[in-house]
């Protein structure tokens, strides 16, 4: 049985409840996006992630993302691809980015 069998997710596969996560979610999710391994710098963007919805409340944008780790847009579609807000919100536990399709 997968991990993610164990946690309830919404019908695009984001947790429903942020409380559920845990770095091994972090590693099933990312594996259901294409990402096979989960480098430091992925690992420090989720983290950023997570901190920042604890002060906001949501998901981080891109912008705030790029801002607050000091990573490029472009170094973050390579981590993350198509489209790695909305990938690195789900991975990190999080609702769906304003403004993500």
């Amino acid at each position: 049985m997968s991990l993610l069998e164990t946690v309830s997710l919404n019908e695009e596969g984001f947790l429903t409840n942020p409380e559920e996560w845990t770095k091994e979610i972090a590693v099933e999710m990312a594996k259901g996006e294409g990402i096979e391994d989960l480098s430091e710098d992925h690992w420090m963007i989720i983290d950023f992630c997570r901190e920042s919805a604890v002060d906001s409340g949501s998901a981080p944008t891109l912008r705030q993302i790029t801002k607050g780790t000091g990573i490029s847009t472009k170094v973050l579609f390579g981590l993350f691809p198509k489209g790695p807000a909305k990938k690195v919100a789900k991975i990190s536990g999080l609702g769906k980015p304003e403004g993500c399709v």
